[in-house]
């Protein structure tokens, strides 16, 4: 009973905090500048040089985040570390740059101290504060404060609230200035060439489906006795059903042959596959991205499907693609 009790204690505590954190977020979505906010926006969206970015502590993880976010969604963006900067990394700003500082308090002294060199060499600079009176806001181009009624520690000290709110603050900055370079999927897709996304974004029906004598065919006029033994050795679950110039007519599938032996007993290996077959099979032209296939598959949870054969303008057969592959080629 008390260990219950105990839980449902817990519970109730983690309920609060996150009702809290709901709260504090809307109070930063509701008092933000949006004036401000667009004008950081024209100033980023006009830098004929490199985003800067810089932080220290969290707010130097968050600043390497954007400064990532920025570079791949089209925006030549990179993240400086203040120390470095002042032991020359800071070599690499030039005037046509924006260098973006930020900080919760505004009063980090490393980022002052990068200030009058920043000045010299005529660097455009703005900061992105939650202390609209701090130093740092003072002595920037432009200044952007975010709204923060308080931090989710309950001694108002640990960056939490002011993390995140940077953290959103700058994934929109980002997503808005991707919109603004009509950034397109194959722009993304340039860019992210490894791993999951690089896959799902460049992976086309042609990189995967079979070919040629690994295609699965029939004739419509070919016995089903007659095409036992493609069905089986081409393992696809089918055979696409075409005529003499290979343009597709229907699909004949496993599923096809029970449901015709069941209907017609022994006398179903004696009819045509015209006769048998599904005569209006989904299909896909081989340019398309291996996602659309999958989408097609899954597309109608009571009738999925494993294969899509793929065809040409003139709905001539090309290939067959097979949920297998699509999902082995991890997509």
């Amino acid at each position: 009973m008390k260990l219950a009790e105990e839980k449902k204690s817990i519970g109730g505590q983690l309920r609060a905090l996150f009702n809290e954190g709901r709260s504090l977020l809307n109070d930063f979505f509701e008092r933000l500048n949006m004036e401000e906010a667009t004008q950081l926006l024209s100033v980023l969206k006009e830098c004929r040089g490199m985003i800067l970015v810089t932080g220290v502590g969290k707010s130097g993880f968050v600043a390497e985040k954007f400064a990532m976010t920025l570079t791949s969604t089209g925006t030549r963006a990179l993240y400086v570390s203040p120390m470095n900067a002042l032991h020359g990394d800071i070599g690499i700003a030039t005037k046509d740059d924006v260098f973006v500082m930020m900080s919760k308090s505004g009063e980090t002294s490393e980022l002052l101290q990068l200030v009058p060199f920043l000045r010299h060499k005529g660097v455009k600079l703005v900061s992105i504060v939650s202390c609209p009176n701090s130093r740092l806001s003072k002595v920037s181009d432009l200044s952007i404060t975010l709204p923060l009624a308080k931090e989710l520690c309950p001694f108002d000290l640990v960056p939490t609230t002011s993390v995140i709110s940077q953290m959103i603050f700058g994934d929109v900055l980002a997503i808005a200035l991707m919109n603004e370079r009509g950034f397109s999927l194959d722009d993304y897709a340039k860019n992210h060439p490894a791993g999951r996304i690089g896959r799902r974004l460049i992976c086309r029906v042609k990189d995967l489906m079979l070919v040629e004598s690994d295609i699965p065919l029939a004739l419509g006029d070919d016995k089903l006795f007659n095409t036992l033994v493609e069905l089986s050795n081409k393992k696809c679950g089918c055979v696409l059903v075409v005529d003499k110039e290979k343009r597709l007519l229907g699909i004949f599938t496993d599923g096809d042959l029970r449901r015709s032996l069941q209907k017609y007993g022994p006398n179903a290996l004696q009819m045509t596959l015209e006769g048998l077959m599904s005569k209006e099979p989904r299909c896909i032209e081989a340019s398309v991205l291996a996602t659309e296939a999958l989408a097609i598959m899954e597309g109608d949870a009571k009738r999925p499907i494993s294969v899509l054969a793929v065809v040409s303008d003139e709905r001539k057969v090309v290939g067959i693609i097979r949920l297998h592959d699509i999902l082995q080629e991890g997509i």
